[in-house]
């Protein structure tokens, strides 16, 4: 491989994941993200209380994220063998963190929360 390009990170991770589930979780990504922008919109504003209660939730996310990519590529995290295997498993904790918050608020903001009118 003498140049990483997007058709490269596409098949990785279809290799690493199965083309079912890969695509499965592309899916979920871009309707999570749909829904947030779309109670961003609605709102027109941040609820703080959610946010808080969705921050929350972050290192639980980033500590599933790292579990679920050592489990599909049958890895341990004793098997990190230097700097760059590291900065990959800190941008898959930070991509799991700021997913779990995304998720959690968009679930808050769209069923639990009760629309106060004025």
């Amino acid at each position: 491989m003498k140049e990483l390009t997007f058709e490269t990170l596409i098949a990785v991770f279809e290799e690493m994941f199965g083309a079912g589930l890969f695509w499965a979780m592309v899916v979920a990504a871009l309707v999570i993200t749909g829904a947030w922008i779309y109670v961003l919109i609605r709102d027109r504003s941040l609820g703080m209380r959610q946010f808080l209660i969705a921050q929350l939730f972050m290192p639980l996310g980033a500590v599933l994220a790292v579990w679920f990519v050592m489990v599909m590529t049958d890895s341990r995290l004793v098997d990190i063998g230097g700097p760059v295997d590291l900065v990959v498993v800190l941008g898959i904790a930070a991509m799991g963190a700021v997913g779990a918050a995304v998720l959690v608020y968009t679930v808050e903001r769209l069923f639990l929360h009760r629309a106060t009118s004025a």
